[in-house]
Formats: structure tokens, C-alpha cells, sequence
């Protein structure tokens, strides 16, 4: 009777944890640097302060790396995130992050047999636990980053670029507006037009669903199994002595 404790095999995914991490982090300051050297930088192009090879033509922001790209008539001129070396940096951030996390969140969906150096043994209910902090962790940064990037749709799709400041009857139009990626357009009285969020920002936010949902799988089968093994040990035919 009560919860069993026999262990169960789990892939030693410590090591992946430890380098994405480290290359979250190097993708956070990275991005800092993109984004610091990403203000004003249309406003200067514009001004002609940025000159390029010919006239120039338009004014772009790129998603990722993080950069604003002013095209002239003979080539681009991109801030300091579409560069080398920090775009370098950022992509290879990138990758070591996402392969990292990707491939530790996959093993958690898997039981092996434990015996070799790469598989520790580990009880269903310490998988549970490992696997719904997992899953909490990578949801909770989902929930916040939507909630950062679409809280405006959320409480208004048809007016949600009128969300935040005092227009009175000059308010933007809200076009197009989608939940997934959280995006509107915003055209204004004048005729301009604006993306709601950065481009960069919405599609970093559908993301990180693609880990959180990783996360869920990964939970929800932990817990499948915890609850299987709990009904074989409380199962009165397993659990009777033999002989009775």
C-alpha cells in the first residue's frame, strides 16, 4: 500500500541545463547591446547623420539579430546587432540556448533503463516534481512574455493601438490584430503606419510556447505514468499477500 519508491531511469540532463543557461545569458546581454545600439538609429539615418552607398530608400527593424536596417540604393546600413562580431555572438547564443533547452526538455518525456553514465536513477514521483518545475518555469516566462507583448489585444483587439495614451478623437485604427503572434497594425491619422509590437518581440514571444508546450508534454506524461504506478501498488490484487 502507498506510494512506491522502486526507481525508474532519467537522462542526467544537468550538463544541458548548465549550458543554457550560460547561453541565456550571454544571449540577454548580447540582446542589451542590439537593442541600446537599435535608439534613434532610423531617426539618424533619416537625418542623413548615417550615410549609406546611394539615397535612401526605407527603414526596416529587423527581428533577429535585434537591428534596425536602413537600405540605400547600393546596400544596407545596419546597427551594431546585424554586425559583426555581436550578431555572431548572438546567433551562436541562440542556438547553444534553444539546442540545449530543447534537447533536455525532450529527454524529460523519456524513461530509460538506468545503468549506464548518462541515466540516473530516479523515482516517478521525483520525475513529477523535476518535470512540473520544468513545466512552471518554461510557463511562467510564456505567460509573462505574452502578457508584456499582448495585454493590449487581450482587453481589446479592435482598439488595442488606442490602449495607453490619451488620444481623444485622434485615436489610431487598429488593423489586422492577431493573438498568435500578438500583432496589430497601427495607422495613425496622418496615414503613417506601425506594428503594435516590435517584430523581434512577437515572434520571440510565440517562441516561447515551443519550450513551455515541450514542458507540459513532458509533465503530463511524468504524471501519467506516477499515476499508473500509483493505482498498481494500491490495487488490491497486486498488493495482497500471496496465498489469501
Amino acid at each position: 500500500m502507498g506510494e512506491t519508491t522502486v526507481s525508474r531511469g532519467a537522462y542526467r540532463t544537468d550538463p544541458l541545463w548548465a549550458v543554457a543557461g550560460i547561453c541565456l545569458s550571454a544571449l540577454v546581454v548580447c540582446s542589451f547591446l542590439a537593442l541600446f545600439g537599435m535608439m534613434e538609429f532610423d531617426e539618424r539615418c533619416e537625418q542623413g547623420i548615417i550615410r549609406g552607398p546611394g539615397a535612401l530608400g526605407d527603414v526596416r527593424q529587423q527581428a533577429f539579430p535585434p537591428a534596425t536596417v536602413c537600405e540605400f540604393a547600393g546596400g544596407d546600413v545596419t546597427s551594431v546587432g546585424g554586425r559583426w562580431p555581436l550578431a555572431a555572438l548572438l546567433w551562436l547564443a541562440m542556438a547553444g540556448f534553444v539546442g540545449c533547452l530543447l534537447v533536455a526538455l525532450v529527454a524529460e518525456c523519456f524513461e530509460p533503463v538506468p545503468g549506464r553514465d548518462h541515466i540516473v536513477p530516479m523515482t516517478r514521483a521525483a520525475k513529477l516534481r523535476r518535470t512540473g518545475t520544468a513545466f512552471f518555469v518554461t510557463g511562467a516566462v510564456f505567460a509573462g512574455a505574452y502578457a508584456l507583448t499582448g495585454w493590449r489585444l487581450l482587453t481589446g483587439p479592435s482598439s488595442a493601438c488606442a490602449k495607453g495614451a490619451d488620444w481623444g478623437s485622434q485615436a489610431p485604427q487598429t488593423l489586422d490584430p492577431s493573438f498568435l503572434p500578438p500583432q496589430a497594425t497601427c495607422r495613425y491619422t496622418s496615414g503613417t503606419t506601425a506594428r503594435l509590437n516590435p517584430d523581434w518581440l512577437a515572434s520571440l514571444t510565440v517562441e516561447l510556447a515551443v519550450p513551455a508546450l515541450l514542458a507540459g508534454v513532458g509533465f503530463a506524461l511524468a504524471w501519467w505514468r506516477w499515476r499508473q504506478e500509483r493505482r498498481a501498488a494500491n490495487s488490491p490484487l497486486l498488493s495482497a499477500p500471496h496465498g489469501v
